[in-house]
């Protein structure tokens, strides 16, 4: 199967990560788990990517955290970041994992916070992988997954788009060329309607999580392979597995990811 390069993307991330964007990665973190949620608090990073979220999670006070990746770039990513923050004597482990692979997964016991944004749609097998995460939270500790949003056939052409662009260079370059002005247009036409600012977005998307949209558009137009969900099968999903939701922000039916937060009942044990 083709699968887009994610590391080698974090890692060019890795290049514009600033103070500020560790800072808007932290907001991100409270303002969905609580303002203390993570001081005193094991967290384990699925899919961790640039290592950006294991970061702002240890900073938030987290007794222990643990990052891991299929992408060896990726765990390369969360090395660095881990060195050059000073954090290498930090109880912060990171290495290769898959979130598919079960008998790793049961070594890893289980956690308070479990943490995987964006990831577990680019695993090949979504919903086992969301299976297999939902068995390391703890008894009354918190899931906190992202999973793309549902479309109906413009998810399915999105589909297509991402796997011509991972086929081949020239599918790259033909994707590239046609959607990266076609979302820049896009952005420039809506906040003219709403007379703002077009460097307005730039700011106001960093500081929705940190990132940066130019390496997002990247992660998405390539992203493959690449799964979505309806908002309330994500919900039963995991209701059946006794967890209990606690928040959620929706893209609103439109293109992008759909965030959860829930409660592992204490009873939950048994339904696994």
């Amino acid at each position: 199967m083709s699968r887009f390069a994610f590391g080698r993307n974090w890692r060019s991330y890795l290049g514009v990560l600033t103070e500020a964007r560790v800072r808007d990665a932290e907001l991100s973190l409270k303002n969905m788990l609580g303002e203390s949620a993570l001081r005193g608090a094991t967290f384990l990073d699925v899919g961790s990517g640039s290592g950006l979220f294991s970061l702002a999670a240890s900073r938030l006070g987290a007794a222990r955290v643990h990052s891991f990746d299929f992408d060896s770039d990726s765990v390369t990513c969360a090395e660095e970041l881990r060195r050059t923050q000073g954090l290498d004597g930090a109880p912060w482990t990171v290495e290769r994992g898959s979130a598919l692979d079960r008998a790793y997964l049961a070594s890893l016991g289980e956690w308070d916070i479990v943490y995987s944004w964006g990831v577990l749609h680019h695993t090949g097998a979504m919903w086992e992988a969301l299976d297999n995460v939902t068995t390391l939270v703890r008894p009354g500790g918190l899931l906190f997954v992202s999973i793309y949003n549902d479309q109906g056939l413009v998810s399915i052409g999105w589909k297509g788009v991402k796997r011509l662009y991972n086929r081949s260079v020239a599918g790259r370059l033909a994707v590239m060329s046609a959607f990266v002005p076609y979302l820049v247009i896009r952005g420039i036409l809506a906040d003219a309607l709403r007379l703002r600012n077009p460097i307005t977005r730039y700011g106001e998307y960093r500081r929705t999580r940190g990132m940066s949209i130019t390496h997002d558009w990247a992660d998405w137009l390539g992203g493959y392979p690449f799964e979505v969900a309806k908002p309330e099968e994500i919900f039963e999903w995991c209701q059946a597995r006794g967890f209990v939701l606690t928040r959620m922000t929706t893209c609103g039916g439109r293109l992008g990811c759909n965030e959860f937060v829930f409660r592992r009942s204490a009873s939950s044990r048994e339904r696994h």
